[in-house]
């Protein structure tokens, strides 16, 4: 039975059965070209009957193997492997057919390489989701044919592996260098000025051109005979809390991503670069309720009940209630704290309805509001408009683009921080506004 499962016909194979049947055909006219098509006939079924044994006599010889890491990463280019060694005695043609799982919505994986004997081949290929959760690759399929190409064998490996999508892991690792402040201005990140200095001392050193005048030490001065100053750095050990909107207002797509999980992503490297900087960080996500809640704790270790947490967060996606947002930090969150809030307004009257409850947190709080462009409006509003339905909808865009402006206006009339960004710049932009409240002595 296993024979009959693992056996196929060549396409080739069929070519010749074409060409034999138009020979027979022609042999009706053409006397001379009937034994010569029986001839043929004969010679098809010995190759046919020869690449058989080729295939199967040399019982399994080929071995695959894919390769999976622990954890995909979210909404990027993750590196899979397919290594394949033959064993026959002859160049073989393998088909690589992997199976990927159904959230990819992919089903013309197709690699042909052609192997000599013991060639052990590695193919590399990318996969990109978009959704977090499980995902289940089915058969690694081999089919090997010997260069007679009228018989492939195929060989099955690997059936139903498992391997979890989380949270943007190479984001986090690709942002992991801000954690030390001498990196601010790679990768296009803006320098951000310090405003004077906080209170939290770090050492005396000598002076040198630039410092702060007005931070010299005289006592150590007169000791040492130089001048000597005093260096300060930023306060460490404070409570910073991500809090993720998972409502409805989180479900707009934009490159197949859902603004939830450009969230969730930001989240993740943001929280790891306030770990290195030595700060406590905490996260919660609410809707119609508190779905998690991590208290803000100063450990690397820390990262990973995050991560999970991250992982997790399911959501209907229906009206969130930000009373309960407020009723809750009010209850659990206890000193002055760092909050991140990602959520988004896409009309000027959603946002006065939930200012009153931002007021109330930022009182307490360093409250900073991070929403997001409209990025389709922003394209249309860069097109010309070539017709009246063009103009309208122009106009109707830069209206909608206008009010998130005036939004932005309104928050920071009440002292409340924000940053209006396109998807794409949602962690970098976090990262350079927390460094810049860190820098200034805001929290």
């Amino acid at each position: 039975m296993s024979f009959f499962k693992s056996f196929y016909i060549h396409n080739t194979f069929f070519w010749y059965i074409a060409g034999l049947a138009a020979s027979f055909v022609l042999s009706f006219w053409v006397e001379w070209l009937y034994p010569i098509s029986w001839l043929l006939f004969y010679v098809l079924i010995t190759l046919f009957l020869l690449d058989c044994y080729l295939m199967y006599g040399n019982g399994n010889a080929i071995t695959a193997v894919r390769e999976l890491p622990k954890k995909l990463s979210n909404s990027d280019f993750n590196e899979l492997k397919v290594k394949v060694t033959s064993k026959y005695p002859f160049k073989t043609r393998i088909d690589v057919i992997d199976e990927l799982p159904e959230q990819f919505q992919k089903r013309d994986f197709l690699h042909t390489k052609v192997l000599i004997k013991n060639q052990q081949y590695q193919h590399i290929y990318s996969l990109r989701p978009v959704d977090r959760g499980e995902y289940i690759f089915g058969n690694l399929n081999i089919f090997a044919s010997s260069q007679l190409q009228l018989v492939k064998r195929r060989y099955r490996f690997q059936r139903d592996q498992m391997v979890p999508v989380y949270p943007s892991i190479i984001q986090m690792q690709q942002y992991d260098f801000l954690a030390t402040s001498n990196n601010l201005t790679q990768l296009g990140l803006k320098k951000i000025r310090r405003i004077g200095h906080t209170q939290e001392f770090e050492q005396i050193k000598e002076y040198i051109e630039g410092d702060d005048i007005r931070t010299i030490n005289w006592k150590a001065t007169a000791k040492k005979n130089q001048l000597m100053v005093n260096q300060y750095q930023d306060e460490k050990s404070q409570p910073i809390y991500s809090i993720i909107d998972t409502g409805r207002v989180m479900k707009l797509p934009f490159n197949g991503l859902k603004l939830l999980d450009y969230a969730i992503n930001s989240t993740l490297a943001f929280s790891n670069v306030a770990l290195k900087r030595n700060d406590k960080t905490g996260m919660i996500s609410f809707s119609k309720q508190i779905e998690s809640y991590v208290p803000a704790i100063q450990k690397i270790t820390h990262l990973n009940t995050i991560l999970e947490k991250l992982y997790n967060i399911k959501t209907a996606f229906t009206d969130s209630d930000y009373g309960l947002l407020y009723a809750h930090l009010k209850r659990k969150v206890n000193h002055r704290s760092l909050i991140l809030l990602y959520t988004n307004f896409e009309h000027i009257s959603a946002l006065q309805r939930q200012l009153p409850y931002l007021n109330a947190i930022a009182k307490k709080h360093v409250l900073v509001v991070i929403f997001f462009e409209n990025t389709e409006l922003e394209d249309l509003i860069k097109n010309d408009a070539e017709d009246l339905q063009a103009i309208y909808h122009k106009t109707i865009a830069e209206k909608f683009s206008m009010e998130k402006r005036l939004m932005q206006k309104a928050l920071q009339q009440y002292g409340i921080q924000t940053i209006l960004t396109r998807p794409e710049n949602l962690t970098i932009n976090t990262i350079n506004k927390y460094l810049e409240i860190k820098a200034r002595g805001l929290l």
